[in-house]
């Protein structure tokens, strides 16, 4: 199932963007949703992840400041990023899987977008 993401952009330190997330077509609801982030000659990295509950999970850099959510009929994740900072800037991951498991490893996740910049500069 392929993922596709929308929302990167270039935004000053201290603003806002809001990530979305949905699969490409028709397909059952996933378990767990999450968004990894990823720049240049580094590994991918958590950032959050939400469960079909409503659980959340949050890395520690971006607790207080981003909020993940789920709309479980559209099969959608958003992440509203706020007081964003120079060092949030990377190419940002959307994953899901279907399993009942709640990973923060992208080994966790069978399905991926193609991901989207977001870049955070004056």
């Amino acid at each position: 199932v392929q993922l596709v993401e929308s929302g990167g952009g270039l935004v000053q330190p201290g603003g806002s963007l809001r990530l979305s997330c949905s699969p490409s077509g028709r397909t059952f609801t996933f378990y767990t949703m999450g968004w990894f982030r990823q720049v240049p000659g580094k590994g991918r990295e958590f950032v959050s992840a939400v469960s079909k509950p409503g659980n959340t999970r949050y890395t520690d850099s971006v607790k207080g400041r981003f909020t993940i959510s789920r709309d479980n009929a559209k099969n959608t994740v958003y992440l509203q990023m706020s007081s964003l900072k120079p060092e949030d800037t990377a190419v940002y991951f959307c994953a899901a899987d279907f399993r009942l498991q709640f990973g923060l490893g992208p080994e966790d996740y069978n399905h991926w977008g193609q991901g989207t910049q977001v870049t955070v500069s004056s």
